[in-house]
């Protein structure tokens, strides 16, 4: 079953399609490729919301949809949950 999506080789996150656990194994697909991916949660990562595919420090960019949505504001491990307590907004 896939638990997430990933639009395109180039995101650093992909988008849950159903709750996923901690510590649950969770399979993805990448949209442009069809290939699958599959990535340990390291947190819960509720529907809608985005998991790493990568490490991420502290003022990387997170890509999704092929576009940059923003800059990380605490470091995330590849599996964690990405969300406003670690990504924000570089308007402001």
């Amino acid at each position: 079953m896939i638990q997430f999506l990933i639009h395109e080789k180039a995101d650093s996150v992909g988008v849950a399609t159903v709750d996923i656990k901690a510590g649950e194994n969770a399979s993805g697909l990448y949209m442009d490729s069809q290939n699958k991916i599959e990535v340990k949660a390291l947190d819960d990562i509720p529907l809608g919301h985005k998991i790493a595919l990568i490490p991420h420090k502290v003022d990387d960019s997170v890509i999704k949809y092929g576009h940059d949505i923003g800059r990380i504001v605490a470091d995330i491990e590849k599996g964690g949950h990405v969300h406003i307590q670690n990504l924000k907004t570089k308007r402001w």
